[in-house]
């Protein structure tokens, strides 16, 4: 670890020492916190905390963004608009990260690098107040002291994911079902007149799982049960760790241009079906970078996974999957897009040996969708179309594995 990292790291547990004295969640005073240019080209942060708490600081490239790590903030009546702008900055974001941690991204316009951060806290109060310095440097500076710091006192480790035995299952075994709501946490995804992706696809999520649960004949898994956020490399190692038969991720996401209504199902492909489809993949693939993820090397990963995708037997049974859904669904509800079958390349579906779709359940950029996503009714419709779409998927997946295995 770097000369500066090991600075960050000595300030961040002396945060953690002076933290461990209060009580509650922490609040950002917003009149008194600001964001705003300085000297030659640098960018002054500065955050009011009504109690002092563990903290860092690092920066990420391509795209360059700085993070800032907190044990759990409240953000309740944040508005980050009241901290001002600065030029270098475009963009500001922040929320829940994991379960007791809470995370704010800034995207940087520049190469703007850490010159000075620390807390101080209040002997008085406990308040705290984060200053961060910015300052600008070359390009080439900026990447050297890019990355995301480990460090065994911060990066606590995942609830371990049990392996699946890789046992196959007899025939009247529950169907293992993973659902994936997307978004969620520091990415709230598309937003539209208070109403947030991440929130209406975990509650639709939860009613999808009571639906299958209720047959009796599906064992169900959400990749996120609360407002946390989950990088797509884990939603997928959640599937393939519970052994899952199916991976379904939900969405409803928002056009910025032209106008699409109603369900769409999409399959993993290299080639999008069309151009609308391949912005609506590219956004959603921007969920880690959005975040505060480290990517270095996630693409060679990707790739290594799209190739596995041509094994014959994942393929089919994928596309018989989205067949059955669609079908369902638009018998159950009618409310499907005029397209409602496409391709597009999903990071999220790059499960190679698991049947997985994504459903965009509507858009949150038509009015009418978003009624529906509202209004429970549709929703438990909505919910038995996909249940009845995964019951005939079971029957008709059963025959279609035996004639590709002869």
């Amino acid at each position: 670890m770097s000369r500066f990292f090991s600075t960050l790291m000595a300030i961040f547990l002396a945060g953690a020492a002076l933290a461990q004295d209060f009580s509650g969640l922490a609040r950002i005073d917003a009149d008194k916190s600001h964001l705003s240019d300085a000297r030659r080209g640098g960018v002054s942060l500065e955050l009011a905390l009504s109690q002092g708490v563990p903290w860092r600081i690092f920066q990420l490239d391509d795209p360059r963004r700085l993070v800032l790590d907190f044990r759990e903030i409240d953000w309740g009546g944040f508005d980050a608009a009241l901290l001002g702008d600065a030029k270098g900055v475009a963009d500001l974001r922040f929320g829940q990260f994991r379960p007791g941690w809470s995370r704010m991204v800034l995207d940087l316009q520049d190469p703007l690098v850490v010159e000075k951060a620390g807390m101080q806290v209040s002997d008085v109060d406990g308040s705290g107040v984060l200053t961060v310095e910015l300052r600008l440097a070359e390009p080439a500076a900026y990447a050297a002291r890019s990355g995301a710091p480990f460090d065994p006192r911060w990066d606590l480790p995942e609830p371990a994911l049990q392996a699946s035995d890789g046992k196959v299952r007899p025939d009247w075994a529950p169907i293992v079902v993973v659902l994936d709501p997307g978004h969620g946490g520091i990415d709230p995804g598309a937003e539209r007149e208070g109403a947030q992706e991440k929130e209406l696809m975990l509650r639709f999520a939860r009613e999808i799982r009571d639906t299958l649960r209720r047959t009796g004949g599906f064992e169900v898994i959400l990749t996120r049960d609360e407002d946390v956020f989950v990088s797509l490399e884990r939603r997928v190692s959640i599937a393939h760790a519970a052994g899952a038969d199916v991976f379904i991720s939900l969405h409803a996401d928002s056009l910025q241009q032209g106008h699409a209504t109603g369900a769409t199902v999409y399959t993993l492909s290299e080639d999008a079906s069309d151009a609308a489809s391949a912005i609506l993949a590219e956004r959603h693939d921007r969920s880690d970078i959005l975040a505060g993820i480290d990517l270095t090397g996630a693409d060679d990963r990707v790739a290594d996974v799209l190739l596995d995708l041509a094994r014959m037997e994942t393929q089919p049974r994928t596309n018989l999957l989205a067949k059955t859904l669609v079908t369902s669904m638009k018998e159950a509800s009618g409310t499907l897009n005029k397209k409602p079958l496409r391709q597009a390349g999903f990071s999220v579906l790059t499960a190679a040996d698991i049947p997985s779709v994504l459903i965009e359940v509507g858009f949150l950029s038509s009015k009418a969708d978003l009624e529906r996503l509202q209004d429970p009714n549709w929703r438990a419709v909505m919910a038995g179309g996909i249940r009845d779409g995964l019951l005939r998927w079971r029957d008709e997946d059963k025959l279609l594995r035996e004639l590709v295995r002869q």
